[in-house]
């Protein structure tokens, strides 16, 4: 499963991305020598028409070769030979203005995130739009609440909301909403496990009420919900569906309470307690150490690897319109969470362990399987963001390289590199690729140890 996953995942979003570029170029009159899925000697392969089309041996790429584009770094990556010397065609790269160009290169990225919009406008067409089920409370961030709702930092975590003013809440969903959309003033809430109502006060302004919706966190289970490989967790025998109810002596009843354990102590060997399949276990745990940025402090917290349950999921039929913004949702969601993540990267906000390969892209694909298609579909869209924005780091040999290229010749009105510095430029990206690829296949088998 996990093999013909990684396949379908990387064969599907390598040819929408060459797809791209191919149909770009071809919309702007550039002549195509040969669209390739995969990198390297050719494995299979056929001509149509001025193209071949090639099934490559190394499954980690692909690319479209278009005449008059000098680069010969990629020829050699690409496995393709020296082009012969050629007389010079309008339908070469290098004759078509600025503007055409930068379609050109960009269209790789645009069909990514294109790809992953109506993947996600599918989903949410096809299976309704998700939601979470529960509506206990996990717990209140008290120091985010505005003033006059500080007494809501008094509800007991595990207990349930029922009714938020004059309306019954089903889900969580209807949690946020009832918050975000109360009419400033007095509201009361009511919650039951303990039976109990608080009264607080909305505030007049959105961004006091976005506060108040962002400050009650929904339950989840003190569980596993997915185990990463390599790390404590996995050392210690841990496994995905196990309900954690203790720490060291300490008993957790949440997710949250899990959490904080475990991040004060790091560098411990602590005892869990759990529970699995009904029967009660002890497990030893050496809990590893991660440096996080928080509040602008660097802070080192504890770390066992391991995921939380998914919540209980509820899904609301979805009209054409709304499927539809809930894919561009989506969407820019996720590319603000992967340009976050590398933003975190460069600063130190996460861990350089933090990076995977195909090992780690494999692993997901395989439980995304698992889990069902909507959720297979769901990961095949976050990995065209991810592929899309990746693509797009100012890095010569990738797609955001050439457009550097291309954005230093519109400055100098019109003169563009010489191959030669193009070249230099590339071989520098080259290296600088295949040093990030070194890592982050190191990182993957460091964990496969348990290093």
């Amino acid at each position: 499963m996990t093999i013909l996953a990684t396949i379908i995942v990387l064969g599907v979003l390598i040819f929408v991305h060459e797809l791209g570029h191919f149909g770009a170029a071809k919309l702007v009159g550039i002549e195509v020598q040969r669209f390739s899925i995969g990198l390297g000697p050719k494995v299979f392969g056929f001509k149509m028409g001025e193209t071949d089309y090639v099934l490559s041996a190394i499954p980690l790429g692909g690319y479209v070769k278009m005449g008059g584009m000098d680069d010969e770094v990629m020829e050699r990556v690409e496995g393709g030979a020296p082009e012969t010397p050629r007389v010079p065609s309008e339908r070469d790269f290098d004759s078509k203005p600025i503007w055409a160009r930068t379609f050109v290169i960009s269209a790789g990225v645009i069909m990514n995130m294109l790809f992953a919009f109506a993947t996600y406008t599918f989903v949410a067409a096809q299976w309704g739009i998700p939601g979470n089920a529960t509506t206990r409370i996990g717990q209140i961030e008290a120091t985010g609440l505005p003033a006059g709702a500080e007494l809501l930092a008094t509800a007991e975590p595990g207990s349930r909301i029922v009714r938020i003013g004059d309306q019954a809440v089903q889900d969580w969903d209807g949690v946020v909403t009832g918050l975000l959309e109360a009419t400033p003033g007095s509201l009361s809430i009511e919650l039951v496990e303990p039976l109990r109502s608080i009264e607080i006060v909305v505030p007049d302004e959105q961004a006091g009420r976005l506060a108040l919706a962002q400050s009650v966190l929904p339950w989840i289970e003190s569980g596993v919900g997915f185990v990463l490989p390599g790390t404590p967790a996995e050392d210690g025998g841990l496994e995905v569906g196990d309900r954690i109810t203790s720490v060291a002596g300490t008993p957790v009843q949440s997710w949250y309470d899990l959490v904080r354990e475990i991040e004060g102590r790091s560098g411990e060997r602590v005892e869990l307690e759990l529970v699995r399949e009904g029967r009660p276990l002890t497990r030893a745990v050496m809990v590893g150490a991660e440096e996080e940025r928080r509040g602008g402090t660097s802070v080192v917290v504890g770390k066992i690897g391991i995921q939380g349950p998914n919540p209980p999921v509820t899904f609301k039929e979805a009209s054409a319109g709304e499927a539809i913004a809930r894919g561009y949702g989506d969407t820019v969601y996720f590319t603000g969470v992967i340009l976050g993540f590398l933003r975190d990267l460069v600063t130190g906000g996460v861990s350089p362990r933090s990076v995977g390969s195909i090992v780690t892209i494999g692993e997901a694909s395989g439980q995304a399987a698992e889990a069902g298609f909507d959720v297979f579909l769901r990961f095949m869209a976050l990995f065209s963001v991810n592929l899309a924005v990746l693509n797009l780091l100012p890095i010569p040999v990738l797609d955001g390289g050439h457009l550097v290229f291309l954005g230093i010749e519109a400055v100098r009105g019109g003169r563009a590199l010489s191959v030669e510095q193009r070249l230099r430029w590339s071989n520098v990206g080259f290296v600088l690729l295949l040093g990030i690829m070194l890592w982050a296949l190191s990182n993957d088998f460091l964990r496969l140890l348990g290093i």
